[in-house]
């Protein structure tokens, strides 16, 4: 059976402030960039991957191809500089103690990228969210000029009897030290440890044993569009090349996270809608006309005018999701409406204060039903749900070449 998850040949910076080259992934905070503002202030001219990314809460704004070309230049900078050590053919052992004290638990390696699908096809990796094509293009862009890969993706394994990650958790003291630190703006700790040998061999028969159990092997929690963007230029490139040179390049690879989905410390938190430039009253009243009424689902809704709550009636969470999804969608295209997305009840609120703003406030998940109703229906709509709380995310940290 093939491996679709390896160990590899990982960069990890030293002798600088770890607390300033790692910030939180660039999907995060796209409506606050007060956020980004501090980041950058704190950072400075200190090395860090802030450098290497696009906070999306500038997409719509920066010159696109010069921004890609400062990240181009930047990675090849830290590369020749020296400040990126590789750690060869290596998992790395995470323990991320999150804000509220929880300790998450995860691997970071590489997945085989003709393992994947985001289309909704079988396969053994598979998306959890529909894929919103139009966010693709400036991801591949950067993929394409880039010599590293940053992963803020993690993917998750149904493992309940905890044969894959937590062996490594009893060995941890054992396994040497890569990194130690606090991460910048609240985001807690990381601890991260080399898994080579035998240790890293177990890994890969734990999950060649689950994956015996079922085609499907893992689910992306975060990184949906990252993947689909490293998966769409792999594609791209390997019609060039030849059968050998398919299975040893580099990009036929993507950087994760892999999670167990019964960690304790995960959860699954709602991310929720903001509506701006809209008239709150209308789309309320014609979302309440729209939906079939029920008390399976609570959506909870904010303005300046007011608020109140609207019950749904819906076979599963990911039902309910595409009902509203749906609805919005339709609204947006034949008003001027925006709609945002939102990590955290008490952003959203906040936002939602604005003049003609709607904040609408999701239920969360069940993590047990993610896989079965992954397997049955296929993805979530996009942006379902989100991994933790939005100072939970990952933060960027390892590197990799891709080229």
């Amino acid at each position: 059976m093939i491996n679709i998850f390896t160990p590899a040949n990982i960069l990890i910076p030293e002798d600088i402030s770890m607390e300033s080259w790692s910030v939180i992934a660039c999907d995060q905070f796209s409506s606050q960039r007060e956020y980004w503002e501090r980041v950058r202030r704190n950072v400075g001219s200190k090395p860090s991957t802030l450098n290497m990314i696009i906070p999306e809460a500038y997409l719509e704004e920066i010159d696109e191809e010069a921004e890609i070309k400062k990240i181009s230049d930047k990675m090849e900078e830290y590369v020749k500089s020296g400040i990126l050590r590789e750690v060869k053919d290596s998992f790395i052992y995470v323990e991320r103690t999150q804000p509220d004290g929880r300790i998450r638990k995860g691997i970071v390696g590489v997945v085989d990228l003709d393992e994947y699908d985001f289309t909704g096809v079988s396969a053994a990796i598979r998306a959890s969210e529909g894929t919103v094509l139009d966010r693709l293009p400036p991801r591949i862009r950067v993929r394409r000029s880039a010599l590293l890969e940053l992963p803020h993706i993690i993917t998750f394994i149904d493992d309940m009897d905890e044969t894959v990650v937590e062996p490594l958790a009893k060995t941890a003291d054992t396994l040497p030290l890569l990194y130690d630190f606090d991460l910048m703006e609240g985001g807690g700790h990381i601890k991260g440890m080399m898994v080579t040998g035998k240790d890293a061999e177990n890994v890969m028969e734990a999950l060649r044993s689950l994956h015996s159990k079922n085609d499907m092997l893992m689910i992306m929690g975060d990184g949906n569009h990252s993947l689909a963007a490293a998966k769409v230029y792999w594609d791209e490139i390997k019609q060039s090349l030849s059968e050998q040179e398919r299975e040893n390049h580099p990009a036929r690879r993507a950087l994760v996270e892999l999670n167990n989905v019964y960690d304790p410390a995960i959860s699954f938190e709602a991310i929720h809608r903001v509506l701006f430039n809209v008239d709150a009253k209308r789309f309320i009243g014609e979302f309440e006309d729209a939906v079939p009424h029920g008390s399976d689902y609570k959506i909870q809704w904010s303005s300046r005018e007011g608020n109140g709550d609207i019950g749904i009636k819906a076979e599963c969470i990911g039902d309910m999701l595409t009902i509203m999804q749906d609805f919005i969608d339709r609204y947006i295209e034949k008003t001027e409406t925006a709609v945002d997305y939102i990590h955290g009840e008490d952003s959203t609120l906040k936002l939602a204060e604005g003049e003609s703003c709607l904040g609408l406030i999701l239920p969360a998940m069940n993590k047990s039903d993610f896989f079965e109703t992954v397997e049955k229906s296929g993805v979530f709509p996009r942006k379902s749900f989100s991994v933790g709380h939005a100072e939970d995310k990952r933060y960027y940290l390892e590197c990799r070449k891709i080229r």
